[in-house]
């Protein structure tokens, strides 16, 4: 048996059912918005909050940002497209102004490339800024993309990675990689050919590279962890 079957079968369905029962409830004090702009992938995103016992709301307008709690930028797909539909949904000022209110921000996957300076997929392209680096492609030899599970290495402490070990396994699916330039910001990393970063953190500031909504029980638990130390940013009691 494949390890990544192996994997999936220890965190196999009955395993999310004891945990959804399980799930802890929060009142709605924590706003939650999942940024729409067309990337898909939304419906499992939301599913993930909601298990941590949060609500949340799916929504492409830029005024939703205004009174949120916590965003969370998810996506799939390239940087030309990310980029194109957030300047078209005019959500790309309202992020960074988001961010730089100091307000818990999630990115996933293209949510963190989008956060770097440009990205060189399929040419340069500009991107969010609010962390400076670029993205840049795999090396030349490797399989592209990288789809399936793969391990993490944790770098720093942090509420968010809370029971989450070096070693776990998440879900990858993407043929770039940010590479900022502040090497402190990476919290954990991974390796497929080279070393690349598996989750950021700076300040307000989470983004991982992987899916956590993918990732059975690890991935639930970042969802949670990050929702919570929201709610505790708001001196809430959880």
């Amino acid at each position: 048996m494949r390890q990544s079957e192996t994997i999936t079968m220890v965190i196999g369905s009955q395993q999310l059912r004891t945990l959804w029962r399980a799930r802890p409830r929060y009142p709605r004090v924590v706003k939650a918005i999942i940024l729409d702009y067309g990337a898909g992938n939304l419906r499992s995103v939301a599913r993930a909050v909601e298990h941590g016992g949060f609500d949340c709301d799916i929504s492409d307008h830029p005024a939703s940002l205004d009174d949120a709690t916590a965003v969370i930028l998810p996506g799939v797909g390239a940087a030309a497209d990310t980029m194109a539909s957030l300047h078209e949904r005019r959500l790309a000022e309202p992020i960074r102004e988001y961010i730089t209110s100091g307000r818990p921000f999630l990115g996933v996957c293209m949510g963190l490339q989008a956060l770097m300076s440009y990205s060189e997929e399929g040419g340069r392209h500009e991107c969010l800024d609010v962390i400076p680096g670029s993205v840049v492609r795999f090396p030349a030899g490797l399989k592209i993309p990288q789809m399936g599970w793969n391990t993490i290495d944790v770098e720093i402490e942090h509420p968010v990675l809370k029971d989450i070990p070096g070693g776990e396994y998440f879900y990858f699916l993407h043929g770039y990689y940010a590479q900022p330039e502040d090497e402190n910001v990476v919290a954990a990393s991974s390796e497929y050919g080279v070393r690349f970063p598996a989750i950021v953190i700076r300040d307000n500031i989470v983004a991982t590279q992987f899916h956590p909504e993918k990732s059975g029980a690890a991935g639930l638990r970042l969802y949670r962890n990050f929702l919570t130390e929201a709610a505790r940013s708001l001196s809430v009691p959880v």
